[in-house]
């Protein structure tokens, strides 16, 4: 990987809200025998969490995850018996699922020290058994790193778990990394294979196609009512439903209404809902059970509209 991408790699781990059962930060280093026992139980919690990778992060602090930068040098370091660290630690681990440490000159490090860095530790998951460091299983239990043998049921799930490797997404790639002509040979050999689902149908279906939904009625409808609760206007929305969302918004009346400002006699004119979409914000709205009710967003001093409008999903009628 590229510096650049080593960079994006620890920031998008950084944005994890707390650190997983598959992400350890620590502010400054690592023993070397704690190195291993995280290996082990990164791996084996990766497994669990279905995650391709466990990750051990040095130079960052544990709450904040603002880079602090460590001096820890993986290359340099030895292990136990003055061995070399990484080979120490690939010795240790078994089965070896294969792990790698980078390097990464993190912008943000070098403020705190000349000669900061930040050290990632990547794991691959374990696969039908537990990994272990020279003889012992660990694993994450929360933010607390144990001993595998004291959690039989972790343990078992392992042993039973098949991963599909083929399954596992490959975080680095995008779209364009695929062929074009591979890729449009596999659509048209997935249309060939596979049936339409139902909610295959509902997103991305023609209007005509809602009759084929045997026994439902799918759709959705915008209804206006005027303060004493009586239908002024309606419309419906069909498929398909990928974008129903933007056409039901559309439907929403800005009708203007005028208030009267504090310290001034000059009324002043204003919309209840700001712009849908295509200027960028968006209005506030309330979605509970299918049902949906749009009401204005009013600030301080501004009067609310005798109307509200109403949006109802209808798809779970029976013809």
């Amino acid at each position: 990987m590229s510096r650049s991408e080593d960079v994006a790699l620890v920031d998008r781990l950084r944005k994890h809200s707390a650190e997983t059962e598959w992400l350890e930060f620590k502010q400054k280093r690592c023993a070397p025998k704690q190195i291993g026992e995280y290996l082990s139980a990164l791996a084996n919690s990766a497994c669990l969490g279905d995650r391709p990778k466990g990750y051990l992060v040095l130079g960052i602090e544990d709450g904040t995850h603002k880079v602090s930068g460590t001096d820890f040098d993986p290359y340099k370091s030895k292990g136990k018996g003055n061995q070399d660290l990484l080979p120490w630690l690939a010795a240790g681990l078994r089965p070896q699922t294969g792990f790698e440490a980078r390097v990464v000159d993190h912008p943000d490090a070098v403020v705190h020290d000349p000669h900061g860095r930040v050290v990632v530790f990547e794991v691959a998951a374990a696969t039908d058994q537990p990994v272990s460091f020279f003889g012992t299983a660990y694993v994450r239990v929360g933010a607390s790193k144990t001993e595998l043998a004291k959690h039989p049921t972790r343990a078992r799930a392992i042993w039973t778990r098949e991963l599909d490797w083929s399954a596992q997404l490959c975080e680095s790639a995008t779209i364009d990394h695929l062929d074009p002509a591979a890729l449009a040979k596999a659509r048209a050999q997935f249309i060939e294979r596979h049936s339409t689902t139902n909610a295959a149908l509902l997103l991305l279906g023609r209007p005509e196609s809602a009759s084929l939904l045997t026994s439902r009625n799918a759709g959705l409808a915008w209804i206006l009512r005027d303060a004493d609760n009586n239908s002024l206007d309606i419309a419906q929305i069909d498929l398909p439903f990928l974008d129903a969302g933007n056409r039901v918004l559309e439907q929403v009346r800005n009708l203007s209404v005028r208030f009267m400002p504090k310290g001034t006699p000059v009324a002043e004119a204003g919309l209840p809902i700001r712009p849908v979409g295509r200027s960028g914000s968006r209005p506030q709205r309330h979605c509970a059970s299918g049902l949906l009710h749009a009401r204005s967003h009013i600030s301080s001093g501004v009067p609310r509209p005798h109307h509200r409008e109403q949006f109802r999903f209808v798809s779970a009628r029976k013809r």
